[in-house]
């Protein structure tokens, strides 16, 4: 087999692979499935290793092929779980992200929001009326640019759902930061959308 087949195809073997690893263990760092599959294939070139993009397109084929209809529910059941949490903190223009929206859920999936607030103290404010006790941490995101910014980050469980949010500065919502998983622009998907999503079923 030629030399480009055979990396193209092993890329594959270890898309697949690291998929295997994010649905049966959970895992939600890609680059971490991505290694821990090259381990197990023997492939320690990380030249001729799949994009966590091709990860993700592996992790979404699995979840068609292998988990259901009941697994399909239970998407929608936390995608309404998100959706009600986005119109409780409506203020802060939130936007779902990761395996809520699209859909590549490892088993302890929760809801991931990005929110917009030029002051994290009125977050804190809202969480405090809601009565929900939160722990707080920080979220390396990377900017177009190479530019690196932490971001505070509140979690807390809603019944067993876990819950992150991300405060991002206002200016975010025109210059979001990038996915790490696609390298694109992480937009998310507002209110609006996410209802949209809720209401045709996926």
């Amino acid at each position: 087999m030629p030399t480009r087949e055979r990396i193209d195809a092993q890329r594959e073997r270890l898309a697949y692979e690291a998929a295997r690893i994010v649905l049966d263990q959970g895992m939600e760092d890609y680059d971490r499935a991505r290694r821990k599959a090259a381990e197990r294939v023997g492939v320690p070139d990380r030249r001729h290793w799949p994009s966590n993009e091709a990860v993700q397109d592996a992790v979404l084929a699995q979840r068609r092929l292998f988990m259901g209809r009941a697994d399909e529910e239970a998407l929608q059941r936390l995608r309404a779980a998100a959706l009600e949490a986005m119109q409780q903190l409506e203020h802060f223009s939130p936007r779902l992200i990761g395996g809520a929206l699209s859909g590549a859920l490892g088993c302890g999936s929760g809801i991931d929001l990005l929110l917009f607030a030029d002051r994290t103290e009125d977050v804190i404010f809202t969480l405090l009326e809601m009565r929900i006790p939160w722990r707080e941490a920080e979220r390396s995101m990377r900017y177009p640019g190479g530019v690196r910014c932490l971001h505070p980050v509140f979690r807390f469980m809603a019944g067993e759902l876990p819950v992150e949010l991300t405060v991002l500065p206002r200016r975010a919502l025109r210059n979001p930061p990038l996915d790490p998983v696609t390298e694109r622009p992480q937009r998310g998907a507002d209110r609006q959308e996410v209802a949209r999503l809720v209401s045709m079923g996926g």
